[in-house]
């Protein structure tokens, strides 16, 4: 086991170091075509769902009634780490759409549930979440500008512009915030709807580059029909839905990033071990022992910060200060671990032939994704001075 990895409920033991070598030795290795996208990538990803459901790796944590295996957050908070060792690990392994599905699961109407529920746990849909428009704060959803009007059959007409939608471009779903009543300071007057991307006047504008990588798009929705019954929650009710939705999405997040720093840290270990120059080994250098022990560190501080917002969420106990401190924490100390291992590695930690590149700009990325270090300091101050 990898230093610093922290118990596993021991009915889900086997099931992580069967993840972690699947992602290890199926996963790793098919990321330079995943990440080229295209044709190619969704065969090598088709492929990927193949093994992983005829090694009962499936759709972990997805509800078992839908298709998925039922995991408890608990049980499943290890395993998060594990799959996010790799950008591709949640999908590959079918818990992607984890936020998607319990989100519509809770707030969808029949229809939705009938309709698309055992296909998104199947694998056989795709679905995005957008929030953030071009020119509008995205720490500030009231000043949403796309707009949804109720027709006089019930149906909607959605119409905006929304950007860094992850996953935009292969999704046949996008849930979508938008204005239904009020002005922007109205907290009520914004819904969520559940909009199919082969309707009418959906259109993808553009992929969004994040540091030079895929995977983030920009649509336009231009008088969009949606159907009366794919309101996701009730009419108004979308800050209460995201909210509850963020905090589980954030944490999932930090999941990952631990896992992805354990990568980073991993290797650095390995590069420091295994690397010799006139002088000895990389390991034998003070400098060197200081980016492991600075590394470590890091990982073993952020690591009980994040659980400890899983056992809240699970207990379904207010965890908006726990949440707030391991997002900026995992954040942070993704950046960290990654810096360090680029900087052991040398030239080599630049370069295509390791991880490092993308596993320090999704550091540093993650500093903004679900909303920037300013914000979730500035909340987390504010709650905990209003109780002080």
């Amino acid at each position: 086991m990898a230093v610093g990895l922290p118990e596993c409920p021991p009915e889900t033991a086997d099931v992580r170091v069967r993840v972690a070598e699947f992602v290890r030795s199926r996963v790793m290795p098919c990321e330079p075509v995943l990440d080229a996208g295209g044709p190619s990538a969704a065969a090598a990803l088709r492929d990927l769902r193949t093994q992983a459901r005829e090694q009962g790796l499936w759709a972990l944590p997805l509800p078992a009634d839908l298709g998925g295996q039922g995991l408890a957050l608990p049980q499943y908070a290890p395993l998060a780490e594990t799959e996010g060792a790799s950008d591709h690990g949640p999908a590959a392994l079918g818990s992607a759409p984890m936020l998607d599905v319990l989100m519509l699961r809770r707030h969808g109407s029949a229809r939705i549930q009938d309709l698309y529920l055992k296909r998104l746990t199947a694998g056989e849909l795709r679905i995005c979440y957008a929030m953030t428009e071009p020119d509008v704060p995205g720490t500030d959803p009231l000043m949403t500008g796309s707009s949804a009007v109720r027709e006089a059959d019930g149906s909607w007409t959605v119409t905006g512009r929304k950007w860094f939608v992850s996953g935009a471009g292969e999704a046949d779903l996008v849930t979508v915030l938008a204005r239904t009543d009020g002005s922007p300071a109205d907290r009520e007057g914004l819904s969520l709807l559940l909009v199919p991307t082969d309707s009418a006047g959906f259109r993808v504008v553009r992929e969004l580059p994040v540091l030079g990588a895929g995977g983030q798009w920009e649509i336009e929705l231009d008088h969009v029909t949606v159907p009366g019954d794919h309101l996701v929650g009730e009419r108004g009710q979308a800050l209460a839905v995201a909210g509850e939705r963020l905090q589980l999405g954030r944490t999932l997040r930090c999941l990952r990033w631990l896992g992805q720093a354990q990568r980073a840290f991993d290797l650095m270990c390995h590069r420091a071990n295994s690397r010799a120059g006139a002088r000895g080994s990389l390991g034998g250098h003070q400098l060197v022992q200081q980016h492991v022990f600075e590394s470590l560190l890091a990982l073993r501080t952020t690591r009980p910060l994040v659980h400890e917002a899983v056992a809240l969420i699970d207990a379904g106990r207010d965890a908006h200060i726990e949440v707030g401190l391991a997002k900026v924490a995992a954040a942070r100390m993704l950046q960290q671990v990654a810096d360090a291992a680029v900087q052991v590695h040398g030239a080599a930690g630049l370069g295509p032939d390791t991880p490092l590149a993308a596993l320090f700009r999704g550091g540093r990325a993650a500093r903004i994704l679900d909303g920037p270090d300013e914000l979730h300091i500035t909340s987390v101050a504010r709650r905990v001075l209003r109780t002080s």
